[in-house]
């Protein structure tokens, strides 16, 4: 045997071995496919199943925000007898302000448009406070701003706050 012959042996089991791992690789190929197709679909459940409570938890998170931002629970539940307009103003803003940090991991949950609908809702609100208080005399106490929020609430034609729930609810059901 010469060393030409070794080498031509070698190339063609070398050959041989390749041509049994190609036809191997096209008959299973699909199997192999399948197989991984099926873990990725099994991981998406199990991903979905734990994030679906959390993504109902920050919609329902975020509808207790806005019902507690909402003027005509927020103006009730700190308005105090004798209040003076400044201090209501204080608390009103600050209750809103607090109550929007301590929700505001909840994008990481909602249909980014509803997130952005609910920190509008937000931002309009602390802006109808602070328009109602300058439409006041510096003298106003807490009532009469209450009063001015209340009135220019039932001058609105579809209540903002109401609005927003409807399209959180609208974002829960895209999740079924």
């Amino acid at each position: 045997m010469t060393a030409q012959q070794i080498i031509i042996d070698i190339l063609t089991l070398f050959l041989g071995i390749s041509l049994a791992f190609i036809v191997i690789y096209f008959f299973v190929k699909t199997d192999i496919q399948r197989f991984f197709n099926l873990k990725n679909i099994e991981l998406n459940k199990e991903n979905r199943a734990q994030i679906l409570p959390l993504r109902l938890q920050a919609h329902e998170r975020l509808i207790i925000f806005i019902d507690r931002i909402n003027p005509a629970n927020l103006l009730v539940r700190l308005h105090q007898q004798g209040i003076d307009i400044a201090t209501l103003q204080a608390g009103v803003l600050n209750e809103i302000r607090t109550e929007y940090q301590h929700n505001i991991t909840q994008q990481l949950y909602v249909n980014s448009t509803t997130w952005n609908v609910v920190r509008k809702l937000k931002d309009d609100t602390l802006g109808m406070i602070n328009n109602a208080v300058q439409g006041l005399p510096k003298d106003a106490n807490g009532i009469e701003l209450s009063k001015a929020i209340l009135q220019h609430m039932a001058t609105i034609d579809e209540n903002p706050y109401d609005l927003t729930i409807e399209l959180i609810k609208k974002d829960i059901q895209q999740l079924f």
